[in-house]
């Protein structure tokens, strides 16, 4: 499992769940746009820091964020790297 591509897909299906752009999240979590970017696409190899801010802007708890629930597409998403 691509574990960078399950936080990535995480994040982003709860960014769009709140109704948020990248930027607004961004902004939320005091990190810059082009790195929430990054780490949706799975791209970026994220610090925990980084993962508690971004659970704190998206008003979830940080294991949220690594939760894998087996679904068809999110199998397709996270066996692209592996």
């Amino acid at each position: 499992m691509n574990y960078l591509k399950l936080l990535g897909a995480n994040i982003r299906a709860y960014r769009h769940r709140m109704g948020l752009t990248q930027e607004q999240l961004a902004d939320i979590s005091d990190l810059h746009r082009t790195y929430i970017g990054a780490i949706e696409r799975g791209d970026r190899n994220v610090s925990l820091n980084n993962i508690v801010c971004i659970a704190k802007a998206l008003n979830v708890e940080p294991y949220m964020l690594l939760y894998y629930e087996k679904e068809d597409n999110v199998d397709e998403i996270l066996s692209e790297h592996d």
